[in-house]
């Protein structure tokens, strides 16, 4: 597999790119920080990767999306599969708070993803062929007065994945959205742990699965898939009691 990461450095994309690494794929890494991806790319040759390639970049910088994905089909010579994985929690409190706060997670977590994800849709309907998946969350799937602000990035950005698979699906190229519900990892490290929270490691596995059976939606773990039938089924007029 050859494999363009945006937001390479978070905990889950770091567990797929490890194994596609250990199959011996290439990879080509865009992410924030200019020594964590060199560490990174370094542990990756030596877990059997091919070859790996990085940029240090700000993913809000859409001027140079489409360069970015161009550097990756040069130096891979092709691009199989594009994960955009990058995002941000927030403050629910301080985003109420703070109009500037709630723009830059709007902007992180739904217009750059979305505008990463419709860069590598023209590559692939040139070349006819590939795979966008991004990273959403079980948060897109309705408005909680918890995390509304990044409840309603997320539901964004799946709405506007299911138009770009629309468009996309008469060219053969797959668009594949994923839900996971809580994971392990830095962003959530301020949160109690409980037995829903699952590892990056098997939300990777369950990525790369939803990839090769090119599925359009995956949620991960795959029993969120039915909490969250429950939560949209409750009627409006109940829900809004709730202390969600």
């Amino acid at each position: 597999m050859k494999l363009l990461i945006f937001g390479a450095t978070s905990a889950i994309a770091q567990s797929v790119a490890k194994k596609v690494a250990h199959e011996g794929g290439e990879l080509f890494l865009v992410g924030r920080h200019q020594d964590t991806l060199k560490i990174i790319a370094q542990d990756l040759v030596v877990r059997g990767a091919k070859k790996v390639g990085e940029i240090a970049a700000d993913l809000t910088f859409r001027e140079q999306y489409s360069e970015w994905v161009e550097s990756a089909a040069k130096f891979m010579k092709g691009i199989d599969v594009v994960l955009i994985a990058h995002g941000v929690l927030g403050d629910q409190k301080q985003l109420e708070q703070n109009s500037d706060n709630a723009f830059d997670l709007i902007n992180v977590n739904f217009i750059s993803a979305a505008l990463l994800a419709e860069a590598s849709a023209h590559y692939f309907e040139i070349e006819k062929k590939g795979t966008i998946a991004v990273i959403g969350s079980v948060a897109g799937d309705r408005g909680r007065q918890s995390n509304y602000y990044y409840g309603a990035a997320k539901g964004g950005l799946e709405i506007f994945l299911q138009g770009l698979r629309n468009r996309l699906f008469p060219m053969g190229i797959h668009v594949l959205t994923i839900k996971p519900g809580f994971v392990s990892t830095p962003m959530t490290a301020h949160l109690k742990k409980n037995v829903m929270f699952a590892s990056p490691d098997s939300v990777a596995n369950g990525i790369l699965k939803g990839i090769a059976k090119k599925r359009d939606v995956v949620y991960l773990p795959c029993f969120w898939a039915i909490i969250m039938g429950i939560i949209k089924s409750i009627p409006e007029s109940i829900f809004k009691r709730l202390k969600l």
